[in-house]
């Protein structure tokens, strides 16, 4: 069975959004197929978009046999568990659990329900610090280093948990 290392972004800003995380990670562990490798530690950021709690996020790297698209399904899965109803919610709004695919693998994919590496990602402080903590040395697949993009960013808004 081949794996592949697969990034994942997690956030959340309702509830008790330091448990919803734990509860994610705890969850994406029984997925089919992954391991949780390791978790950066849990980082309190202002929201983006309207006025709204505070976000607490982190991002966790995971071996899984799972293809993208059914490691999208299943983190879906484990956001509408936690209580997510995308079909309600306004673009940057508030959120039980936010679960991103940052990378996987060292793969570009361009899909209409999947785009990685995240489209966002380079320009949020609280995905590359968390990225950069857990994995260092880690390039995007379009050749740039986290490490590059964390000096174009400031940590300033993040506060570890």
């Amino acid at each position: 069975m081949k794996y592949a290392t697969a990034y994942i972004g997690l956030g959340a800003n309702l509830g008790d959004p330091v448990q919803q995380l734990h509860q994610a990670l705890a969850a994406i562990t029984r997925l089919t197929g992954t391991k949780l490798v390791q978790a950066s530690s849990f980082y309190r950021n202002p929201a983006i978009g309207p006025e709204q709690p505070d976000y607490v996020n982190a991002v966790a790297e995971i071996l899984t046999s799972l293809a993208p698209l059914d490691l999208l399904d299943a983190l879906q899965a484990v956001e509408r568990k936690a209580g997510r109803r995308r079909e309600y919610e306004q673009r940057w709004g508030p959120r039980p659990l936010d679960l991103d695919i940052l990378l996987y693998d060292n793969k570009v994919i361009e899909h209409e329900r999947l785009v990685v590496p995240h489209v966002e990602m380079r320009h949020r402080p609280f995905v590359i610090f968390p990225l950069l903590e857990i994995a260092p040395h880690i390039t995007l697949p379009t050749g740039e280093p986290v490490a590059s993009l964390a000096k174009a960013l400031s940590p300033e808004c993040l506060r570890k948990i």
